[in-house]
């Protein structure tokens, strides 16, 4: 049954408590449901950490609809409806009016409503959330256009300027028709070792989710720094470049691929060979840094 707190309303469509589970059941990539500090709970901070772009950018790619809004009342969900809430938090059904659509091809009413599981205070309250201006990341509910389900357990995020912005410049970027596709794992890899001592080149070839080309060339030469590049078509390219970090390319690479070269991917090569092409292959992922991620309201 729901419950009314401070900041609550009496009524809730009983038709998102049949959806709940699977409001809840998608977690993309380098996302983890949100955790606080016990000073530092949505209701208490005074201000927000910038956020990643690797925190933002699964729920931009995974969300039809993305709004700026500010949250008007919340109810409390208890019972059966609240079946699946992870353990020190709480289950809310939330009302907000719309500010801004920041995506969408079609409108949405001034005020929407949706569930969104969030951790309970130092007491197990629910935390104080009204007047709260957020980025909501959602996919609407079919035949309730007032109704909205998010992307993630994550996928209410407290609204800044930086948040936004960096919101916008991923979805921009994920409509672009040369975007970078999706990484699903590395084929085959092949170091050709130069003719003077330290000097060589690797090629590594990457699969993806459309079957698009995309290889990684790391060039050794003697006296130099290591210099790597990324190929998105079959042509190689003397003046291709590494990805500059917090683009869609960047995250694609730096939030997928595996942390070891495969094995397979250098069975028929000699042991010198493979060994170079693994620690080529490293070189590339402590350059591209790890796939940071802030756990933030």
């Amino acid at each position: 049954m729901p419950s009314r707190n401070a900041d609550d309303m009496s009524t809730v469509p009983k038709m998102l408590f049949a959806g709940a589970a699977l409001a809840f059941g998608v977690t993309p990539f380098a996302a983890d449901a949100q955790q606080f500090p016990p000073d530092q709970r949505p209701e208490m901070a005074t201000e927000v950490a910038a956020p990643h772009y690797a925190d933002l950018a699964p729920l931009v790619i995974a969300a039809p609809l993305i709004l700026d809004a500010t949250i008007r009342s919340t109810v409390t969900i208890n019972g059966p409806e609240a079946a699946g809430v992870d353990p020190g938090f709480i289950r809310l059904y939330v009302q907000a009016d719309v500010n801004a659509l920041i995506r969408g091809t079609t409108g949405v009413p001034p005020r929407i409503g949706y569930l969104v599981d969030l951790p309970a205070d130092a007491r197990g309250r629910a935390p104080r959330l009204k007047k709260v201006r957020v980025l909501l990341f959602a996919r609407p509910v079919a035949g309730r256009p007032a109704q909205l389900q998010l992307v993630a357990k994550d996928a209410q995020r407290r609204w800044t300027p930086a948040a936004e912005q960096l919101t916008r410049r991923i979805a921009q970027e994920t409509v672009q028709p040369d975007q970078p596709p999706e990484i699903t794992g590395i084929g085959n890899a092949f170091h050709v070792a130069g003719s003077l001592p330290g000097e060589g080149e690797t090629q590594i070839f990457l699969t993806t989710k459309d079957n698009r080309p995309v290889s990684l060339d790391i060039l050794r030469r003697p006296g130099q720094q290591p210099r790597w590049s990324v190929a998105l078509s079959d042509v190689t390219d003397a003046a291709a470049q590494a990805p500059q970090r917090d683009t869609l390319l960047w995250y694609r690479l730096a939030c997928f691929l595996p942390r070891q070269l495969p094995d397979s991917s250098v069975a028929g090569s000699a042991p010198q060979d493979a060994d170079a092409a693994r620690a080529d292959y490293q070189f590339v992922l402590q350059s591209l840094g790890p796939c940071d991620t802030r756990k933030a309201y």
